[in-house]
């Protein structure tokens, strides 16, 4: 196992954020962008990037970034301006980032299999000067082009048309790096939202920063680690968990467009992988590999995985296949820059019904109804400071007044904390399914289906699978027998990203069950669809 490259730092209280005393490591980078800097300082000739078409040192991909942020600063972009980058797992994504860092502008990674709706929604609200898109962002064209006038939309690969990603870097000379406060915005990451809407939660330097560090001193990461993307890179814990915290230790990024389980094994095994991050869905479906066994995994020393249970079935086939593979639980949030906790290395198996402890400069409380923390063992809302915890949300006022308390970040999950300190989660917000890491809230997905003529009301809800954990599944009471699966599979292609769109359906002529309140009851709901799975 790699160790890490130092002890725990000294840490202290310190006044961030107007209203918020929290702890903090004593000695820090102020800026993100710094990080990358002492790494091409510190290993210039070490790898920084591998993909299936190119290798890419430190140096080399210094290089990139200066003409990338050249190219955007001759579009415009300065500090404070922001970058929306609608890209892959490719070199570009992350020479794209970086650059908008150079510039002291704020980057904003947006899901690739994102609808062009809420593309647009997302360059419109944060107000992104320039949009970065590949093939793969397939809705991204139109949404460019439906705001041309006011974002600059850049192709990559060259569209042979406007401006293109190789264009962007022929020359120019990059300006002086451009120094924000650490409680700046370094990221915008949207997230789905309960009214239907996505929120887009700031994510500061002084937030991954500490994020970074925690990771570091959680996963024991060294310089010489060989992390591989498979998760998407727009996401939290593609960007912060490997990407920047490859950079943080020196390390290299092993680049995966697509995760299947041989192409990962044949890349892990190729490049030597130490380190990842994958959902449990991707080790269901490793663990399904039948030639698993003669792929030389013996580089790989720590899995970590979130965003869903591991069932204790697969955390006892991982360990018999690969028996020097330490498994590390994470919970946390794109608010919370990613980590609040990790299970200790070495207890994966006998920690495995907890998300471990609350990393070094959390505050993890649970509290009841009325905000009074609860005793150990005692279920109740999961709430969360510390120096990772986002300000806000980006020109949401009233969503960041009802989501954060004394700078608490109220999580929404049910869950509790024992004598030892572990944190264990009872439930999820009840309206939002899981499938396969990817966070899905019903009531975006119902405000589609509401739209559709001839649907009366309707109510989705989480199926169970055995490989992704969970699907999403529509109860639909239609005025009108012509409203099919088939007409509402086409509408939420259309408006949402593919992974959201339902893949079953319950079609009724009779209202949906309510309350006395008058709400529907999904809980009924849910058992009717278990009845008929079973």
């Amino acid at each position: 196992m790699t160790a890490g490259r130092e002890a725990t730092p000294a840490t202290r209280y310190e006044a961030h954020f107007d209203d918020r005393v929290v702890l903090c490591f004593a000695e820090r980078e102020k800026d993100i962008y710094r990080v990358f800097e002492r790494a091409v300082a510190r290993r210039p000739q070490a790898e920084a990037l591998i993909s299936a078409k190119a290798r890419i040192t430190y140096g080399e991909l210094n290089g990139h970034v200066e003409r990338v942020a050249a190219g955007l600063h001759r579009l415009g972009v300065v500090a404070g301006e922001r970058v929306g980058v609608l890209l892959g797992n490719r070199p570009e994504f992350v020479m794209a980032v970086l650059a908008a860092l150079r510039l002291g502008a704020i980057a904003v990674p947006i899901g690739t299999r994102l609808a062009s709706a809420e593309i647009r929604y997302i360059l419109e609200h944060s107000g992104a000067r320039v949009a970065i898109y590949d093939d793969e962002a397939s809705g991204a064209a139109t949404a460019v082009g439906e705001l041309a006038g006011s974002v600059i939309g850049i192709r990559c690969p060259d569209s042979g048309a406007g401006v293109s990603f190789e264009g962007l870097v022929l020359d120019g000379t990059a300006p002086v790096h451009t120094i924000p406060a650490e409680e700046d915005t370094a990221f915008l990451l949207y997230t789905s939202g309960t009214t239907g809407r996505p929120k887009g939660a700031m994510l500061t330097h002084l937030n991954v920063w500490h994020s970074l560090k925690h990771f570091e001193l959680g996963h024991r990461l060294g310089e010489n680690e060989r992390s591989l993307l498979a998760v998407p890179a727009t996401h939290v814990t593609g960007l912060v968990a490997i990407i920047l915290s490859m950079i943080n230790v020196e390390g290299a990024t092993l680049l995966l467009p697509v995760f299947k389980s041989r192409d990962f094994l044949e890349l892990a095994a190729r490049e030597r992988m130490t380190h990842t991050v994958l959902v449990p869905a991707m080790y269901n479906l490793l663990l399904r590999e039948p030639e698993r066994a003669s792929y030389d995994l013996r580089a790989w020393h720590l899995g970590s995985y979130g965003g869903a249970p591991m069932p204790e079935s697969a955390i006892v086939s991982l360990g018999q296949w690969l028996p020097h593979l330490s498994l590390v639980n994470g919970y946390g949030a794109t608010e919370t820059s990613s980590p609040t906790s990790l299970t200790p290395i070495g207890e994966g198996l006998a920690r495995r019904e907890t998300v471990g402890k609350p990393v070094h400069c959390a505050d993890v409380i649970v509290v009841d109804d009325h905000g009074c923390q609860v005793p150990h063992g005692t279920a109740g809302e999961i709430w969360i400071r510390g120096p990772m915890v986002v300000p806000g949300y980006w020109r949401d006022a009233e969503a960041t007044r009802s989501s954060f308390t004394a700078g608490y970040w109220h999580s929404g999950d049910v869950g509790s904390i024992d004598a030892e300190g572990f944190l264990r989660l009872v439930d999820r917000k009840k309206d939002m399914i899981n499938r396969g890491g990817y966070k899905i809230y019903s009531v975006e997905v119902e405000n589609v289906l509401a739209s559709l003529p001839g649907v009366f009301e309707c109510a989705v809800v989480a199926k169970s699978c055995p490989v992704l954990g969970e699907r999403v599944h529509a109860f639909v009471s239609r005025s009108n027998r012509d409203v099919s699966a088939e007409s509402i599979t086409r509408l939420c292609a259309e408006r949402l990203a593919d992974y959201k769109v339902p893949e079953s359906f319950t079609l009724m002529d009779e209202p949906l069950p309510r309350s006395s309140a008058g709400k529907v009851l999904k809980r009924t709901l849910r058992d009717q669809l278990r009845e008929t799975e079973s």
